[in-house]
């Protein structure tokens, strides 16, 4: 290309196109003359990257769903990887989503293309031996959750922590709430609850009946409505379709608009995954649940030994919000939940005090900011130094309360296509990102 720097960026799920279309939008305003390509979604083309595949193409979901579409799956790998081998990028962001981006991560390191990892594999969680590869072939590992350096730290790889990014992204706003679930269709003076079933196609299959069913029996009982926020990357004919028709009565279906949803909902019932974290950032009471075939949650037990599932249970080391996972995630259970929820002020509010924990772990806003810094040093185009913010260095991180540091078989999900401050040795956010060993 002419002008300046180009980068490749890949990322392919929804909670990664955010979070890589902010950070193509942060590096642009620094860097007007960069160009980025890669893999993603709608906001990363927002950004102004260049999408050569759309991870709406990789969206799946179990490990027989994967196993019918490797071949078409594996077309995809090689067309993305033949372009990123022709134009030789400066480096190649990859962007959470390990079953893909370990892949081009390898090729790209043999290749001699710079890979920088944003957003870390939670490798943490399951099939820890995957270090050894993101320690071959990652010249820069970029974490969102403290606990993360100490576990790279005990591999022997260095890793920066620069908080999460939905501390900034996500605020509770109450206000405009009667008029926000007016539009939506809530009747007036009606309990109110969000369901987010989840962001892919299969997992819309898998638990929007069972969460349509408990909602008709709560609507039947105390005209309780509903919100039902469809993700990006969704149509809303793909929810429509698993709703029998009466249900879009007290049903009401949004495009996106989840953080509206949840602040305006008195309870949550959300399947596992970002918007767990989500709820939890915007202390909504929340039941989580996850269902997946049958052979695929049995082989995701055996590679995953976790107490919990859920994000912020496992920040707060502690079942603040309860989970319903493959059998247990019944119309009866969800029923039974939401009802004690609602019949429970006291329990809500307890709830969401343990709820507010989960910001002050995850560091102050600014790790968009931060991770641009990272990059920069990196490729030799920012200061030097990057000044310390208070509350990231590994010696005073918070996430220690949180018990993950010592247990790698930790998990918020069974990996992708089966579900959905560190220790000495790490760097925290705080440290000088132009140094890198």
């Amino acid at each position: 290309m002419l002008g300046g720097m180009e980068l490749g960026i890949v990322a392919g799920e929804a909670s990664g196109d955010r979070q890589a279309a902010a950070l193509v939008e942060e590096l642009r305003a620094r860097h007007a003359d960069w160009h980025f390509f890669g893999c993603g979604g709608e906001r990363m083309r927002q950004a102004g990257c260049e999408l050569l595949l759309d991870a709406r193409q990789l969206s799946l979901l179990g490990l027989a769903e994967v196993v019918r579409h490797l071949p078409r799956l594996y077309r995809l790998y090689r067309r993305l990887w033949k372009e990123i081998a022709r134009r030789r990028p400066r480096a190649l962001v990859l962007v959470d989503f390990p079953d893909f981006n370990l892949r081009l991560a390898r090729r790209a390191a043999a290749a001699g293309i710079p890979v920088i990892y944003f957003i870390s594999p939670q490798v943490w969680a399951w099939r820890p031996g995957r270090v050894r590869l993101l320690r071959r072939t990652v010249r820069r590992m970029i974490c969102i959750f403290p606990f993360e350096t100490a576990f790279y730290a005990r591999h022997g790889m260095a890793a920066d922590f620069v908080g999460h990014p939905l501390t900034e992204q996500i605020k509770r706003q109450e206000a405009g709430c009667a008029e926000f679930l007016h539009q939506a269709g809530c009747a007036a003076n009606r309990p109110v609850v969000a369901l987010l079933p989840g962001s892919r196609r299969r997992e819309l299959e898998f638990h929007l009946p069972v969460l349509a069913a408990a909602a008709r029996r709560l609507y039947a009982e105390r005209q309780i409505h509903f919100l039902l926020p469809v993700a990006p990357g969704l149509e809303l004919a793909s929810a429509e379709r698993q709703l029998e028709r009466p249900d879009q009565k007290f049903i009401h279906l949004l495009a996106g608009q989840s953080e509206r949803a949840l602040t305006c909902a008195q309870v949550a019932v959300v399947a596992s995954g970002t918007a767990t974290l989500e709820a939890a950032l915007l202390e909504t009471p929340s039941l989580v649940v996850y269902r997946l075939s049958r052979w695929t949650y049995w082989l995701g037990r055996r590679l995953v030994r976790t107490p919990y599932i859920a994000m912020p249970n496992l920040i707060l080391g502690a079942p603040v919000l309860p989970e319903l996972i493959q059998n247990d995630f019944t119309p009866e259970a969800v029923v039974n939940w939401v009802r004690k929820l609602l019949d429970e002020p006291a329990t809500r509010q307890q709830m969401a005090d343990r709820l507010a924990e989960v910001r002050e772990q995850l560091g102050p806003p600014g790790a968009i900011a931060r991770a641009a810094d990272c990059l920069e040093s990196e490729l030799g185009t920012g200061p030097s130094n990057t000044a310390g913010t208070p509350g990231l260095h590994e010696t005073d991180a918070p996430a220690q309360k949180s018990g993950l540091y010592h247990n790698e078989n930790h998990a918020s999900s069974f990996g992708y296509w089966f579900m959905p401050n560190g220790s000495p040795g790490g760097r925290g956010a705080g440290s000088d990102c132009a140094q890198h060993p």
